[in-house]
């Protein structure tokens, strides 16, 4: 190991006194090999002395390197530089777990069936014609596209914006809205990218236990005792668990809200292809509500399409941050997709791919329940399954020529399951079932 970095020298090289940009300056000094792997680092009320800063300026910044795999260590032991690249990954949504030579079934992702999708064709030519194609105007969202989702959000929202996806809106809120090192309430389970974002912004992250409601109001009061700055949910039709939020819950969690100041955000994902009525806490708290709803899973992935709604001045914020990069979503594929949610046979295509849906998961649970393994959920993508072992439910999977996810990848808090995605037909359900059911076996 390199000798320790004495502080007063690092704090010449460190221009800024933010949490973020004292992390980016670090990376910037390791990845340059100005500071080499191996040394050690002054400690934390050392350096935040010799910056001027609090210390706990200092650990936030550390923090952040830590989870990049820049630098490691802790207490006594101190802190030294461990990487040279600290590029941020989503490891969680990256890692899809490593299945040798055997040759398996991928019921991992919960994607649409692209034989069920709508046609584009006549979209993207009418979105070819949109009144303001080319320009460089950073309009939050086209008026085709801000008229035909305004008829159908469920509540009267005050202003909207178009997204790269769900995804993009939810990382675009996340950063314009949240500093980093946030403390955020987040439904437990919840989607992989949703944990990576959070990880990415440093937040401090605080899990909300679920039942086939939704969102547990009580554990939601407990993590309100800690003043985040955001809780994150989903409304309807649970990516993970499957589960949508009922009516009686809903009223719950608005009611446990009403004391706080936490800006609300709701993750619609699954969006049109759910069988249940779109809903959102914007008919309670319209001011401090960020509602987004992906069109991925009804009307395509490539059409890298979302809406989200929100208060004009938060809006606002999130355009300005938007302005670092992409600005505007494409208005050709904007006005693509307002064709699409007016034309009765794209809308007939919808209504088709969400029975398909509902009836694939069905004659899995229907195959399950024979073999006394009850699932929950009322309609989605996939099936959360809770197992004795993970590990062995992998394992003896992939034996039998399946590949899912384990539930470890959705979760804060041990519970084990496992997530089989059913968005795809799957030939034999009953070779299947009677694999899942081997599961159950664990010691």
């Amino acid at each position: 190991m390199h000798q320790k970095l004495a502080a007063a020298h690092l704090a010449e090289s460190l221009k800024s006194r933010a949490t973020r940009e004292i992390a980016v300056e670090m990376a910037a000094l390791i990845r340059s090999g100005a500071i080499a792997v191996g040394t050690q680092l002054p400690a934390v009320r050392e350096l935040a002395q010799a910056l001027g800063v609090s210390p706990a300026t200092i650990s936030a910044a550390w923090s952040e390197l830590k989870r990049n795999r820049v630098i490691d260590g802790r207490g006594r032991n101190g802190v030294w530089v461990c990487g040279n690249k600290p590029s941020p990954r989503p490891a969680r949504f990256e890692n899809v777990g490593n299945f040798g030579k055997l040759t398996v079934t991928d019921l991992t992702y919960a994607a649409p069936d692209p034989a069920l999708l709508p046609d584009l064709t006549l979209a993207l030519q009418h979105g070819a014609r949109t009144p303001q194609l080319n320009s460089y105007q950073r309009e939050p969202i086209s008026a085709a596209l801000r008229a035909a989702a305004a008829a159908r959000w469920p509540y009267p929202a005050a202003a909207f914006m178009a997204t790269n996806g769900g995804f993009d809106g939810l990382q675009a809120t996340l950063q314009a809205l949240l500093m980093p090192g946030s403390t955020v309430a987040i439904e437990d389970p919840t989607t992989v990218r949703l944990l990576d974002l959070l990880d990415n912004l440093g937040a401090h992250v605080l899990p909300v236990r679920c039942d086939e409601q939704g969102p547990i109001s009580a554990s939601l009061r407990d993590a309100l005792k800690h003043k985040p700055a955001a809780f994150i949910y989903q409304p309807r039709t649970h990516a993970v668990t499957c589960h949508s939020v009922s009516p009686a819950r809903m009223a719950e969690l608005a009611s446990v809200l009403a004391d706080s100041e936490t800006l609300i955000i709701e993750d619609d994902g699954i969006g049109d292809v759910s069988l249940q009525p779109a809903v959102s806490l914007g008919n309670h708290y319209p001011q401090r509500c960020v509602h987004v709803v992906s069109y991925s899973k009804s009307l395509g992935p490539d059409l890298r399409l979302a809406v989200l709604s929100a208060p004009q001045e938060l809006v606002e914020q999130i355009q300005a941050w938007r302005n670092f990069g992409a600005s505007w979503t494409s208005r050709i594929l904007q006005d693509a997709a307002a064709w699409m949610l007016a034309d009765s046979a794209t809308l007939a295509s919808i209504a088709r791919a969400r029975e398909a849906y509902c009836e694939r998961r069905q004659t899995l649970i229907a195959a399950l329940q024979q073999r006394g393994i009850r699932i929950a959920g009322q309609d989605g993508l996939s099936v959360w399954i809770a197992v004795p072992s993970e590990q062995f439910a992998l394992v003896t999977l992939a034996v039998h020529g399946y590949a899912v996810f384990h539930g470890a990848r959705f979760s804060l808090t041990p519970d084990p399951h496992i997530r089989v995605s059913t968005s795809l037909p799957i030939h034999n359900i009953d070779a299947l079932a009677d694999a899942i059911a081997l599961c159950m076996d664990a010691i």
